[in-house]
């Protein structure tokens, strides 16, 4: 059996290895010249490291090197997932340099049939694989806003980019430099560029919480964000367990622990002094992203280093006396340099036919998957990383897990009138929760290690009451479903399994 994985991030590189080692034959491609997916040196910004410690943000079979700092580098994590890949030699199967430009499925031969485009020469080619395994992921095409008067301000000697492809802090020398939004990524990149930039301003059309990486200075946040007590704390359309009694009868612990952590944020992060108290109550963090602080931003902010305009958008671009400027809805003018766009993505499969997207998803290009996994209509197709998780790599690897088990026959779907309905309701509640912000579908957070429960239980794998039972209080430590896999193995049996290749990896 022949499977494409499109994409050499964590979800296809943890895919890949799971997939070769229970016996099937795997191509991945990646138009990157590198491996690492948004973690590539062609998408790296400055400033730019983990949301997570490297503690949980680590595959459940290869730790983070011991020299690592607590929260690694871009440059790190990519270190870092091409180690994966040499250690368990999946460079062999990854073609780099190497984009999918269409992918088209024949239902009735039960084929797929990808065309690859060689980026370096242009060449292009076709072949034809059994199944297809999209892990592109859902942070793959920056949105870039189409702001009037571009052509006059590219004339005038700007620039307008995705952060992602602002590459060089040297760019930022000496220049004035606009960064669009508020989520990590704007406040690391502004941060970073104000080190070297002649002015850099944060145009913020929502200023939401953020979570200090450690809390009064001392309580590192992954024993806050990064446990089951988090999930449990807020709303749940399906809520079980103790997380009833936190949302029901103990609503009053809930609320007390929620407001304390909100104040003392609110203080430390000084959004009084700054002007950028968000909206709300503090459980809005969680309403489509978790946001850790970036260090020194508000300190900038106070200092006058960095210059926010709250609650604002650009309503245009210019050229004023031979330079580049932007203006905002308020009408404010800034000479700008660069306009550096930290404004999201795009959740699409650009490379999919026209008809197979459109039965992807609801009318409103939502994705409707089956565990964030399976299309409801589309056969010999699966998603890998389609859920923003807080535990990116162990979600990914869930993910894996459950094709294998469907792939391997050992797996007892739903019929499909309940797989339906059932991914359905999680959209529309999804949608509700997160006032819109639901990424088209896929945003699964604060629910991390629930969708993690909810994949592996269906193929019978997950790790034991015990370990479940340590992670309400304590961050969960992806090495502990290194057992998962041991209990794939076992339920699928030894003898179709090819042990990986182990290399000592290159530094």
């Amino acid at each position: 059996m022949t499977i494409a994985i499109v994409g050499a991030g964590i979800s296809g590189l943890c895919t890949a290895k799971l997939l070769t080692e229970f016996g099937f034959d795997v191509t991945v491609f990646e138009s990157a010249p590198d491996i690492g997916g948004v973690w590539s040196r062609t998408r790296r910004y400055p400033g730019v490291t983990t949301q997570n410690n490297k503690g949980t943000y680590r595959f459940s079979d290869f730790p983070m090197p011991d020299e690592y700092p607590e929260w690694p580098t871009g440059k790190q994590v990519q270190a870092y997932l091409h180690d994966y890949a040499r250690r368990f030699d999946l460079e062999r199967l990854i073609r780099l340099g190497h984009a999918v430009e269409s992918a088209d499925l024949d239902e009735t031969a039960g084929r797929w049939t990808l065309r690859i485009r060689e980026i370096g020469t242009g060449a292009t080619a076709e072949t034809e694989f059994d199944h297809l395994i999209v892990a592109n992921g859902i942070f793959c095409d920056p949105f870039v806003p189409e702001y009037p008067g571009l052509d006059e301000f590219v004339a005038a000697g700007g620039r307008v980019c995705a952060a992602s492809d602002f590459n060089e802090l040297s760019d930022a020398v000496g220049k004035d430099i606009v960064v669009v939004g508020y989520g990590k990524s704007a406040c690391d990149i502004a941060e970073a560029l104000s080190e070297v930039s002649r002015s850099t301003t944060v145009v913020a059309r929502e200023v939401t919480w953020k979570m200090p990486r450690r809390l009064a200075g001392v309580l590192n946040y992954k024993y806050l964000l990064l446990t089951r007590l988090n999930e449990g704390l807020f709303e749940h359309h399906q809520q079980r367990g103790f997380g009833r009694f936190l949302t029901g009868p103990g609503r009053f612990l809930r609320d007390g622990l929620l407001n304390a952590v909100g104040a003392v944020t609110r203080r430390q992060l000084i959004l009084d002094r700054v002007g950028l108290v968000p909206p709300g109550p503090f459980e809005r963090i969680v309403r489509h992203a978790v946001g850790l602080a970036t260090e020194n931003f508000y300190e900038k902010v106070r200092d006058g280093i960095i210059d926010v305009h709250r609650g604002q958008v650009i309503a245009g671009l210019h050229e004023k006396d031979g330079r580049p400027t932007v203006e905002l809805s308020d009408g404010t003018v800034r000479a700008a340099d660069a306009v550096v766009c930290a404004t999201g993505f795009r959740q699409h499969v650009p490379f999919l036919r026209g008809d197979l997207q459109r039965r992807l998803t609801d009318e409103d290009g939502n994705f409707e998957l089956y565990r964030q996994i399976l299309p409801l209509d589309v056969p010999r197709l699966f998603f890998v990383g389609y859920g923003s998780s807080l535990f990116s790599p162990l979600s990914a690897e869930a993910a894996a897990m459950w094709v294998v088990s469907y792939l391997t026959e050992h797996l007892d779907l739903p019929p499909e009138a309940e797989r339906s309905a059932f991914a359905r309701e999680r959209l529309r509640w999804m949608i509700d929760r997160t006032e819109g912000k639901h990424a088209r579908g896929t945003n699964i957070i604060p629910f991390s290690l629930r969708q993690v429960d909810e994949v592996l239980d269906e193929i019978g794998v997950n790790v034991g009451p015990l370990v479940r039972f340590r992670q309400w209080l304590l961050p969960a430590d992806p090495g502990a479903y290194r057992a998962s896999t041991e209990k794939l193995r076992r339920r699928i049996g030894e003898a179709s399994v090819r042990r990986p290749v182990h290399r000592t990896p290159a530094r």
